[in-house]
C-alpha cells in the first residue's frame, strides 16, 4: 500500500506524463496488450510420446495388456504436457478495473 504521499507523487507523474506523451498514455490505456509469439509443443516431448506408443503397440502385440495401457496411459500424459506448456497465443486484456483510479 503506498502513503498519501507515495499515491500524490505517483497522481503528479502520471499528469505529467498525460501533458508530454499523450499517444503513449492513449496506447497503455486502451485495455490490449502484444500477444506472446506462439510457440509450438516442444519436439523432444512429441518424440517421446511417439516412442511410448510404439512400445505400448508392441507390448499389447506381445500380450503385456497392463504394461501396454500403462506406456499408453504414460504417452498421453507426455502430450497433455506438451501441448499444456504451450501459451495460450491470445492477447492479454486489461479491464478497467485493474486500472489505477484517475486523481
Amino acid at each position: 500500500m503506498l502513503s498519501r504521499e507515495d499515491s500524490r507523487r505517483l497522481a503528479q507523474l502520471e499528469r505529467q506524463l498525460r501533458r508530454d506523451d499523450p499517444e503513449f498514455c492513449a496506447r497503455m490505456t486502451s485495455g490490449r496488450l502484444e500477444s506472446p509469439p506462439a510457440r509450438r509443443p516442444s519436439l523432444s516431448l512429441i518424440l517421446t510420446a511417439v516412442v511410448i506408443w510404439v512400445a505400448a503397440l508392441i507390448l499389447g502385440v506381445l500380450g503385456w495388456w497392463v504394461a501396454a495401457a500403462a506406456a499408453a496411459f504414460f504417452a498421453t500424459v507426455v502430450v497433455a504436457a506438451a501441448v499444456l506448456r504451450r501459451p495460450s497465443g491470445r492477447p492479454r486484456r486489461i479491464t478497467p478495473d485493474q486500472l489505477p483510479p484517475d486523481y
